[in-house]
């Protein structure tokens, strides 16, 4: 059995920064947080779990908090929580990816400048949420192309148009082509970050060569979840996978090619474990 492993797979930039971020805080400071798990991957957030490093999942649970240092997620947070953990006198670290915080940026001054600001991306993702959150006016959501061909407002306005970083390539392309259509005073920002491309650009080209497909990521991960999304469709077997034991005893017969991608959360010791395996069932 063949193996294609993708070269853009598993720690990206941001994450990497996170995760070492948090790491070389242990030991240093007591009472250690995080605000949200600080990226999308359990076995990273259990082993932080067991260094004593605590996870803040809200702005009640932070406002319980007397002392320690908070350490920010790799997704981001809104302007609101930077401002709450300032006023309750605890230390800050942040480690949000730096492609995110260039977002944040962006709609704090196009919004500061009578912009409307639209986040193409999922509602409910803590990276998207962040983003809302540092905007001084009108902002909406929008997660699927279908979404935007319901989306009005009045001709006159102004809009700033931005992206969640981990956000379908293919789907941006066509939800920005659906607002050039509709004729908005639009200034538009490609703000998926280059690896997120790479990552699905490499797993969509890999999916057409392969019998089964194995993408390896947190269940909460939307990256990841993207990735599974784009090589289901191009390969009838695809798995979506946290660990090795998430893998079927055996592959179908038909099987004689495997690719491998990951998720931008998942650790290199977890894509190995995986190329080990199938190898196993390669050599039987």
């Amino acid at each position: 059995m063949k193996i294609i492993v993708a070269e853009h797979a598993g720690f990206c930039f941001g994450v990497t920064k996170a995760v070492e971020t948090v790491y070389e805080q242990i030991g240093k400071k007591s009472n250690l947080y995080t605000y949200g798990p600080i990226i999308h991957n359990e076995s990273v957030v259990a082993d932080l779990e067991r260094k004593n490093v605590k996870v803040v999942n809200t702005p009640q649970e932070l406002a319980e908090i007397r002392n320690g240092t908070i350490v920010i997620r790799s997704h981001g947070v809104s302007r609101s929580v930077y401002n709450q953990i300032k006023s309750q006198g605890l230390e800050c670290v942040d480690a949000t990816c730096p492609f995110v915080k260039r977002i944040h940026t962006i709609v704090d001054e196009e919004s500061a400048n009578g912009k409307t600001i639209i986040v193409i991306g999922n509602p409910t993702h803590p990276e998207v949420e962040g983003i809302v959150g540092w905007t001084n006016g009108p902002v909406f959501v929008i997660e699927t192309p279908e979404e935007a061909q319901k989306f009005k407002v009045s001709a006159d306005t102004e809009i700033c148009l931005v992206s969640q970083t981990t956000y379908n390539y293919n789907k941006f392309k066509d939800t920005v082509e659906i607002f050039k259509q509709k004729g908005y005073n639009i200034n538009i920002v490609n703000t998926i970050c280059s690896a997120t491309e790479e990552r699905q650009t490499e797993a969509d080209r890999i999916a057409g060569e392969v019998d089964a497909m194995i993408v390896i990521g947190g269940a909460h991960s939307s990256n990841t979840r993207k990735l599974y999304e784009i090589c289901s469709q191009k390969c009838a077997y695809t798995y979506f996978i946290q660990t090795v034991d998430d893998l079927p005893g055996e592959f179908p017969q038909e099987v004689k090619t495997v690719g491998i991608t990951a998720g931008a959360s998942t650790p290199k010791n977890i894509i190995e474990e995986v190329q080990t395996y199938v190898r196993t069932k390669s050599d039987i």
